[in-house]
């Protein structure tokens, strides 16, 4: 996306047209307060936004025996919206520019009402299942909302305070999941496991409440243009397609850890309805309230050195869990899996910083090798940076598909989840492995390198 002031012809209400965050007097004279007034009101549209991608993995807590859906298709259910929003996330990036961040918002916002009135009228035993998953599949809408606000933000902030920004907008749109779930088990403790309707009627009226909070206090930069050779460039570009394998480890996990705890917790300990809710929105509600540590921790010590190690972490939590899926110890089961969900809340602000790190450093690159000057070389890493950001938000969430597939084929075939964590163990090894030797390691025998920007400074 490309943010030059020049040629700039779009006006009207809230059409922003010179925006330079990086010029310090510019920021603290109007720029901070401008955009921390949009980063409140884009966390409060993708905070309904993951609510709304996140539903049916609270429907499928109110589809009991007259429902007939096994539990294998129930993990298929909820994997469907990660699938769907994978997809729009690309579209939603390009939306922003496109419309401009404030107008794509409010249209974001108003199409949740297709998935969630459409989940008021089939829920009811006798539905059919290809029913069930084309509503299903209308929720994958809400995951496109992050990476449209993700994108928006970006453009906004200065590259110092990235990390903060990304990871508060982000962190806030993640809380939509615990949430949801919070307000699941209320309904379920108050009036039964047979009143989901009371959930979606709940939202209704939050949606048109996020879509004219957004056009009464957003704004639209005009200077963000649709740059389709930037989305060009990037799916070009090794780092995109690396720094998508490590936002599957971090946000795919979180996402499909999040669609498919209260499936796990009643198929492999045996848990009611209602027990299940009791606990999950534990995990995703610690790991949406880290995510912005983890940018703030990038910010300071490199978005590298912190995915590293919460990969590692990742890993020996992953250790605990296997440990108790076989023992059938629930309490130990909780101890790792909640920790499963805090570092890969951590890890998703630290990944996400890395990717304009990334492009900036880049970009230094492009002074010292192309003769750019230090406009030209900022300007092109923002086109990048933003564009990456769609596309790897988009590949990431496929993490979450991924996920639900393998639980749903281990509980198929083993009965357990254990085979399923075993994968993803493995899957944590290749991602600090990876970490390690593309953005750590320091090659030896390479006497230019002393010349580029360090990569483990991203």
């Amino acid at each position: 996306m490309s943010t030059s002031t020049a040629g700039t012809s779009r006006t009207g209400g809230r059409w922003i047209q010179q925006w330079d965050p990086e010029d310090e007097g510019f920021w603290e004279s109007t720029g901070k307060r401008t955009a921390n007034r949009n980063l409140i009101f884009s966390v409060l549209s993708e905070h309904i936004g993951f609510s709304i991608w996140s539903l049916w993995s609270v429907m499928v807590l109110f589809m009991g025996p007259k429902y007939h859906v096994d539990p294998a298709g129930k993990f298929f259910l909820v994997a469907m919206p990660t699938l769907v929003g994978a997809f729009v996330r690309i579209p939603y990036t390009v939306a922003v520019a496109r419309f401009g961040g404030r107008n794509w918002t409010v249209v974001s916002a108003l199409l949740l009402l297709l998935p969630t009135l459409a989940a008021a009228y089939v829920m009811h035993p006798g539905t059919s299942y290809t029913t069930f998953m084309l509503v299903a599949a209308l929720t994958g809408l809400g995951g496109g909302n992050f990476a449209s606000s993700m994108t928006n933000i970006n453009a906004f902030f200065p590259m110092r305070r990235k990390g903060w920004a990304l990871g508060l907008n982000a962190g806030g749109g993640n809380i939509g999941v615990p949430v949801i779930q919070l307000i699941a088990l209320a309904v379920i403790t108050w009036a039964g496991a047979t009143h989901p309707r009371i959930v979606l009627g709940i939202y209704l009226p939050l949606i048109i409440v996020a879509a004219v909070c957004a056009a009464l206090f957003m704004d639209n930069l005009a200077p963000m243009k649709s740059d389709t050779g930037a989305l060009a460039a990037v799916i070009k570009e090794k780092h995109t397609w690396l720094m998508s394998v490590l936002y599957i480890g971090s946000f795919g996990s979180f996402i499909g850890f999040s669609f498919a705890f209260g499936l796990v917790l009643q198929n492999q300990f045996g848990r009611t309805p209602l027990q299940a809710a009791q606990l999950t929105f534990i995990g995703p509600l610690l790991g949406s309230l880290i995510r912005p540590i983890g940018g703030k921790l990038a910010d300071r010590f490199g978005g590298s050195r912190i995915t590293f190690w919460n990969f590692v972490a990742m890993a020996a939590a992953t250790c605990v869990v296997v440990y108790a899926s076989s023992v059938k110890s629930l309490p130990v089961f909780l101890v790792g899996f909640i920790g499963l969900f805090v570092f890969a809340g951590l890890g998703n602000g630290s990944t996400y910083k890395m990717i304009p790190g990334i492009f900036d450093a880049k970009a230094q690159d492009r002074i010292a090798v192309h003769g750019d000057t230090a406009e030209q070389a900022a300007a092109w890493s923002r086109r990048m940076s933003g564009a990456a950001i769609g596309v790897i938000g988009a590949v990431g969430a496929l993490g979450g598909l991924l996920i639900n597939l393998a639980f749903r084929q281990s509980f198929l075939t083993a009965k357990s989840g254990t085979p399923a964590f075993v994968s993803f163990l493995a899957a944590y090894g290749v991602c600090f492995a990876l970490t390690w030797a593309v953005y750590l390691r320091r090659p030896s025998a390479a006497p230019t390198e002393a010349k580029r920007p360090a990569l483990a400074e991203v």
